[in-house]
């Protein structure tokens, strides 16, 4: 599958058909607009944007909307460009990084110690 960029507003509208499988745009475009603002329009144009990078198919009648693609795999992806971009793809510096300049309690290190000798 080919690697999908999202940008905040699409991530909204992913985010709606994570948490509920299937949508009707119409009923995608009423929450959207009571809670981000947008107009009918609006969200209809980034819907279709999702439907042309493949990361929601449509079915008629109903104009219904289902995720491709699951929010693990846009973690991942999303989770390994952070890693390029900023640490040439360490998970190692980043984690380093990241622990170093954190206030973290007796408790969490020891958590993230028992993830790490885990892997999970």
């Amino acid at each position: 599958m080919q690697e999908i960029k999202l940008h905040d507003g699409e991530l909204n509208i992913m985010e709606l058909l994570w948490s509920n499988q299937e949508l009707a745009a119409k009923d995608i475009a009423k929450i959207v607009n009571e809670y981000v603002g947008w107009q009918k329009n609006t969200t209809y144009t980034v819907i279709n944007r999702l439907i042309d990078k493949g990361a929601i198919v449509r079915e008629d009648p109903g104009f219904i909307c289902h995720p491709v693609i699951t929010k693990p795999m846009m973690q991942q992806s999303e989770t390994q460009d952070l890693l390029d971009k900023f640490y040439d793809g360490s998970m190692e510096h980043f984690i380093a990084d990241y622990i170093c300049k954190q206030h973290l309690s007796e408790i969490s290190l020891q958590l993230l110690e028992k993830v790490i000798r885990e892997q999970c």
